[in-house]
């Protein structure tokens, strides 16, 4: 079939090439030219997605990307997989909507449209639905399909064996997008409706926000009662059964976490005057988990006889998450911002973002050589990479706290 997936994101690249793998003639569609000239060259920005992969999909003609809105003509199914950040709390649907009159103009009988981006439930059949039909002059469940499937990316190990949530407006829409995602991924689960499959998105990213914030406000009072909260997660961990084991860490970020659970809260009290109190005092203690971050150290400086004004500060790891290479609402930016506030020198090592992307980091940068590690009159391990040598930060640094209960020693205090 002919595919088009529009954003070609960590979302939209990997299906993009995936589904040329398995024998679609697929358009990767993107108003960023600057990728499309790197996605064309077989140079892939997404981790997910070798590039020699992507130069083999371009070799056999499979996979084409582009930013000319004309190659979009003719196709069978376009998916949509582009941002849907928040602004003010406030959800942003601005490119789901330029996406679909995009894909209106060019929408034909028979065609399939399929939203991926994360939203609030509604999303598919109240707004994406109707600017479809004003654009193509066409109806939707008469004279084409479309649905809504959420993604589920971000961990390499499962990919494509992930089970796919497929949702259509109708039972022939849903035929339609599951037999597409049949092709695709291992195993498909079909759903009842859209609202559904957008609602089970917002669980699945609402479970972990919430976990997360509980065991980090938890932290913070085990460190207050003198408990090891590392070694009481490890012991509630030994029951098999009721406990799903979370760990603190200097705050969430990303863009997954820190965003989907207040689509449903805005939607909630928008459309029901109610608030989503999970949601919204897991954001605020996540809010103020770089604060507090930034306090500890404070108080284990000043217990040294330092003051943080003056002090040479090394961060380990800036991104959002282990080993993730996206910079997004990264916690440990605000723990910088919130370091150099108080007057610290600080420095960042993130050995996982590329040389030339340095303007994406808020801090000088350097490496985490023996040299920085011993000069600094503090490290803190924000992120884990593996490309740290841990050893020789134990070996090497004055003190260190540990977001991440990597470290031991002397010099080492745990979050």
């Amino acid at each position: 079939m002919q595919i088009v997936v529009a954003g070609q994101g960590y979302v939209g690249l990997p299906l993009a090439v995936r589904a040329a793998e398995v024998g679609h003639r697929v358009v990767g569609y993107d108003v960023d030219t600057h990728r499309v000239q790197q996605l064309a060259a077989g140079q892939s920005y997404v981790r997910d997605v070798d590039s020699s992969r992507l130069r083999a999909v371009l070799d056999s003609g499979a996979y084409s990307a582009t930013a000319d809105t004309a190659a979009l003509a003719g196709f069978d199914i376009a998916v949509i997989t582009v941002p849907t950040p928040l602004r003010d709390g406030v959800p942003d649907l601005t490119f789901i909507e330029s996406c679909a009159r995009t894909l209106g103009e060019h929408l034909r009988p028979g065609a399939t449209v399929v939203l991926e981006s994360t939203t609030y439930p509604g999303t598919t059949e109240e707004l994406l639905l109707p600017i479809l039909e004003e654009a193509s002059g066409l109806k939707g469940g008469v004279d084409f399909l479309a649905g809504f499937s959420p993604e589920r990316i971000g961990n390499k190990r499962w990919s494509f064996e992930t089970p796919k949530l497929v949702s259509g407006i109708d039972a022939k829409s849903l035929d339609a997008i599951k037999g597409f995602y049949d092709g695709i991924f291992q195993t498909t689960v079909p759903v009842s409706g859209t609202k559904v499959a957008e609602l089970a998105k917002l669980i699945e990213n609402t479970f972990r926000f919430v976990n997360i914030s509980m065991i980090n406000e938890m932290a913070m009072l085990a460190a207050s009662l003198g408990v090891n909260i590392w070694e009481a997660i490890d012991a509630a961990a030994t029951k098999p059964f009721g406990f799903t084991r979370f760990t603190p860490g200097p705050g969430v970020g990303g863009h997954c976490l820190p965003v989907d659970p207040m689509f449903l809260s805005w939607k909630a009290q928008q459309e029901l005057g109610v608030p989503f109190r999970f949601a919204e005092l897991a954001a605020d203690v996540n809010r103020h988990m770089p604060d507090y971050v930034a306090r500890r150290l404070v108080e284990a400086l000043n217990k040294r006889g330092m003051p943080v004004s003056g002090s040479r500060i090394l961060l380990l790891g800036l991104t959002y998450k282990y080993n993730a290479t996206d910079l997004r609402n990264s916690p440990s930016a605000r723990v910088a911002e919130l370091l150099i506030d108080l007057g610290a020198e600080v420095r960042g090592a993130e050995p996982n973002i590329p040389d030339g992307d340095d303007t994406k980091l808020n801090v000088p940068r350097v490496d985490a050589t023996l040299d920085e590690v011993a000069a600094a009159d503090a490290v803190v391990l924000l992120m884990d990479h593996p490309r740290f040598d841990l050893q020789m930060i134990e070996k090497y640094a004055t003190y260190v706290l540990d977001c991440r209960n990597r470290l031991s020693g002397v010099n080492v205090e745990a979050l």
